[in-house]
C-alpha cells in the first residue's frame, strides 16, 4: 500500500502561480512512477502529468507543456507539481496518483487538493 497526501492548493488570481506536492508513504517511492491528474466539476478526469522513477522522464498533456513541471525528490518521498500562468481554466481538484513499476495503470491515489483560479 501507498498513501498519497496533497497540498499546496488554494485560490490565486489568473496569471499567478502555486506549487503542489504529494507526500507518499508506505512502500519504497523510487519503485513508483509517480503523477498529477486534475477534474474541474462537471468534467472528467484529465492527465496533467508524469515523472519516472530517478525523475529523468516526464511527460504532460499537450496543453499544458511549458507552464506546468513536474518534479520529485525521492529522498523526501515528495512530487511536486509547479504551476505557472495560471487561469480560470486550470480550476480544478489536483490528484495524486502512483503507478507500481511495470503497471500502465494507476493504483494508489489522493484525496486531492483544491485549486481555484480567479479572474
Amino acid at each position: 500500500q501507498v498513501q498519497l497526501v496533497e497540498s499546496g492548493g488554494g485560490l490565486v488570481q489568473a496569471g499567478g502561480s502555486l506549487r503542489l506536492s504529494c507526500a507518499a508513504s508506505g512502500r519504497t517511492f523510487s519503485n513508483f512512477r509517480m503523477g498529477w491528474f486534475r477534474q474541474a466539476p462537471g468534467k472528467e478526469r484529465q492527465f496533467v502529468a508524469s515523472i519516472w522513477l530517478s525523475g529523468g522522464r516526464t511527460s504532460y498533456a499537450d496543453s499544458l507543456k511549458g507552464r506546468f513541471t513536474i518534479s520529485r525528490d525521492n529522498a523526501k518521498n515528495t512530487v511536486y507539481l509547479q504551476m505557472n500562468s495560471l487561469n480560470p481554466e486550470d480550476t480544478a481538484v489536483y490528484y495524486c496518483a502512483a503507478s507500481r513499476i511495470g503497471e500502465v495503470a494507476y493504483a494508489y491515489w489522493g484525496q486531492g487538493t483544491q485549486v481555484t483560479v480567479s479572474s
